[in-house]
């Protein structure tokens, strides 16, 4: 267990942790294939909820219906290793926005930034809507209409789709410097409200790629989905112990009239 713990963290070759630990390589090596699946099955924990954890996006969305927490949903790369050439499907770890051969995985938070799930895990070429219909979440939300998700405009698609459970920045007006100086700034307002809304799970994010692994994956590409997972499961168990704040009602008030 501490083997693979500190593999996961610092990423450092089966080797070195041989000489560290006095122990042979395939010892290291079988130790961390043994132990990395089972972390990688342990799930996420729940704020609040001790011994409780949730392990796909139906017992997200279902926790999310029982204790009304808005989702922040966002996806994020991690470079991997380049495809040998003359294979097939070479190309589809090729990511448009980075130009580089990364794997893409989708992580939910809460409005405090603590992971909640994190999966959905594909080749960098796929789009993250795309991984994200491909695990269920429109039945999802279609079997819980309750839940509200804050998502980027990489999920247009799914926002106007649903349009009263998920909400995505506002389309940027044609012609935006021929609009009024009232509603351009309006617009920016909107935007900016609503990136503060999801900031968030960019936290949550950023959490993650503490760990060496998701900063550049050095491994093989099939071992991937399981050390993200078990390493998104060990942050949730540090994140989910932060104390949950509740923020005072902003309900407008009585006030009793004073007299002059």
């Amino acid at each position: 267990m501490l083997v693979t713990l500190v593999h996961l963290r610092h990423q450092l070759p089966h080797a070195a942790l041989a000489e560290i630990y006095g122990l042979e390589r395939s010892t290291i090596t079988r130790a961390i294939g043994e132990i990395r699946p089972l972390l990688a099955a342990r799930g996420f924990a729940v704020p609040d909820r001790p011994g409780l954890r949730l392990h796909t996006l139906a017992d997200v969305f279902a926790y999310a219906a029982a204790e009304g927490i808005t989702l922040r949903i966002d996806g994020t790369e991690t470079q991997v290793r380049r495809p040998r050439a003359h294979r097939p499907g070479r190309c589809v770890f090729v990511s448009g926005k980075k130009k580089q051969n990364t794997m893409k995985t989708t992580t939910i938070s809460d409005a405090q930034g603590r992971t909640l799930w994190s999966g959905a895990d594909r080749p960098g070429r796929m789009h993250d809507q795309t991984a994200m219909r491909t695990e269920g979440i429109a039945e999802q939300l279609r079997l819980h209409p309750d839940v509200r998700v804050e998502v980027d405009e990489g999920y247009r698609g799914l926002a106007n789709e649903f349009p009263d459970q998920i909400s995505a920045p506002p389309k940027k007006p044609k012609d935006l410097e021929d609009v009024p100086l009232t509603e351009r700034y309006g617009w920016r307002e909107m935007r900016r409200r609503q990136s503060s809304r999801r900031i968030c799970v960019e936290h949550a994010n950023a959490e993650h790629k503490q760990w060496r692994p998701l900063q550049r994956f050095l491994g093989r590409r099939e071992h991937y989905s399981a050390t993200h997972r078990a390493i998104a499961g060990l942050v949730s168990d540090r994140s989910a112990q932060r104390a949950t704040h509740r923020k005072p009602s902003t309900a407008l008030v009585p006030v009793t009239p004073t007299t002059r």
